[in-house]
């Protein structure tokens, strides 16, 4: 045997021996919704938090946070999902494409003006004509004068000037 068909069969022996990177789509029942983007899916005994892709939703504190909340549990709660997987987040989030009952929930929150197009995470370009129909139809988070993004959100309460503030831009009102 020569050197380089060794060194070609070991390279291939090596890689069968390393698990799967292949990204693996799954199905299996909504437990949880935390907020507008993220829920919880039980598949098997295995519960997987998964992040909504190429969406951002308001948080929790932020103006109309709750309301995105309600929206994404109204489409998805105890309803059977499927998650086309795209990955995961820095916080070990599935990230994924949802659909419940048959309705794409990404595209949903979207379209209900309940969640942005996240710029920076976009993969799905055709989510934007849906976000400037939101936005012209002055539905949801777009009824409000000036809407935050929520990584401008962040980013803002994040900055030295607003650390420990109890309040800030874009809060949304006492109930």
């Amino acid at each position: 045997m020569r050197l380089g068909d060794a060194v070609v069969r070991l390279a291939l022996l090596a890689f069968a021996a390393i698990p799967s990177l292949a990204l693996a789509d799954f199905s299996g029942h909504v437990v949880a919704v935390q907020d507008g983007d993220t829920l919880t899916v039980l598949a098997g005994s295995k519960q997987t938090r998964v992040r909504l892709d190429s969406i951002d939703a308001p948080e929790m504190r932020q103006a109309f946070g709750p309301r995105s909340k309600d929206s994404l549990a109204e489409l998805c709660m105890s309803q059977r999902a499927f998650i086309r997987e795209h990955g995961k987040d820095r916080n070990g989030r599935t990230i994924g494409r949802v659909t419940c009952a048959g309705r794409d929930a990404n595209f949903e929150q979207v379209r209900r003006g309940m969640a942005w197009v996240f710029d920076r995470y976009v993969t799905d370009y055709s989510l934007y004509a849906q976000q400037d129909a939101a936005r012209l139809s002055r539905r949801g988070l777009w009824s409000a004068t000036n809407p935050m993004a929520p990584w401008e959100w962040r980013r803002i309460r994040r900055s030295p000037d607003m650390a420990g503030a109890g309040s800030g831009a874009n809060l949304r009102p006492a109930d």
